[in-house]
């Protein structure tokens, strides 16, 4: 029987872009070969050595692998072990020619109940006639997700770069006197370059992220919240644990002439609260239990924020979704809130 390979496994070539040598004892194999022959001469070796019970989906899976090893490895002559993060990875570029499929960015959940312990009525104060009849309890959900930019090599092997886009929203669905209507919603478009590097402490893998972000609101006048950075992001693996620690830097804006001005800085103090620097990790304890940490802090004013997830499953497919959180800039109209909360609800994606 014959099977056509898909297109999307051919993608991930396109992301590593690496013109390696392929060390190996067939004399059939040419010096630094083309991308897709690589792959396609590590299939048909495993094809004609695999015993009867192997699929062809385990065999791709370990043609993939190899490949990522030797990008990783950057003949290093290291042992290389790939990681959740780097498994991921192979698994998204797999489906990134398709179409019908979009590819996760940052965690994708919906929180149903999630319930905080103080709400920031003050800035709806003279704006609007809800902010007493505003809810503690409230739905909270996010989606996240990325494109490729670029399908052919950059600066170095296994490098891409992307478009993300993360939408965060706390909707009022149990607040019937105001009709329900959508609290707050941040909107979060950026661009980054991702690379891996040739620094594996420990055992694991490393990785370099930097990129734009723009976060804001979408309110005019008095709601309005907005900020501008640039930041970078040192990435590390080792099996199912990931790390990340990621510094910014605020584009300055100018003072407003009057607050009500569409010009200018909205929230000049927003550094005090959210800090210059994020630290998370993620553990995935097995395929039905992943934890995770997020972390801000601001060493000057000692304002920071937490915040713990966990997955765990539900029935089927389906998984459910746990979070707490604790300190400042949750939401940007809550960003000088000092806020408790507490939800669950549903995970639509993983980490790892």
């Amino acid at each position: 029987m014959t099977k056509t390979f898909p297109k999307g496994l051919f993608s991930f070539l396109l992301f590593l872009y690496f013109s390696s040598q392929v060390s190996a004892n067939d004399t059939e194999i040419t010096v630094n070969p083309s991308q897709h022959a690589i792959f396609e001469q590590c299939l048909f070796k495993a094809i004609k050595s695999a015993d009867k019970q192997t699929t062809l989906a385990q065999i791709e899976t370990a043609c993939e692998n190899n490949i990522a090893r030797e990008i990783l490895n950057n003949n290093s002559g290291q042992s290389i072990e790939l990681g959740a993060m780097a498994n991921r990875m192979i698994r998204e570029k797999r489906t990134a020619a398709d179409p019908y499929v979009l590819t996760p960015h940052k965690m994708n959940y919906i929180l149903p109940f999630s319930i905080v312990d103080d709400i920031n009525r003050a800035a709806y104060q003279g704006f609007s006639t809800w902010a007493e009849d505003l809810k503690d309890a409230e739905a909270k959900f996010q989606v996240s997700l990325k494109i490729p930019l670029l399908t052919g090599h950059w600066l170095n092997e296994g490098d891409q770069l992307f478009f993300g886009f993360t939408l965060k929203s706390w909707w009022q669905i149990y607040a019937d006197e105001i009709s329900k209507p959508f609290r707050e919603t941040n909107y979060q478009p950026e661009f980054f370059y991702f690379t891996p590097i040739n620094y594996h402490p420990w055992g694991g893998n490393s990785a370099f992220v930097v990129g734009f972000e723009h976060q804001s609101n979408g309110q005019s006048q008095l709601l309005s919240r907005g900020w501008n950075r640039v930041y970078v992001n040192y990435l590390y693996e080792k099996r199912n644990f990931a790390f990340s620690l990621r510094p910014w830097y605020r584009v300055p804006e100018g003072e407003k002439s009057s607050p009500t001005s569409g010009q200018g800085d909205d929230n000049p103090d927003i550094l005090d609260y959210m800090g210059h620097f994020e630290l998370a990790m993620a553990y995935k304890h097995s395929t039905d239990f992943e934890l995770s940490f997020k972390g801000r802090d601001n060493f000057s004013t000692h304002k920071g924020f937490v915040e713990f997830g966990i997955t765990f499953p539900l029935w089927g497919k389906l998984k459910g979704y746990a979070q707490v959180s604790s300190g400042y800039g949750e939401s940007l109209i809550d960003y000088n809130v000092n806020q408790k909360r507490f939800g669950i609800g549903i995970a639509l994606t993983n980490l790892l």
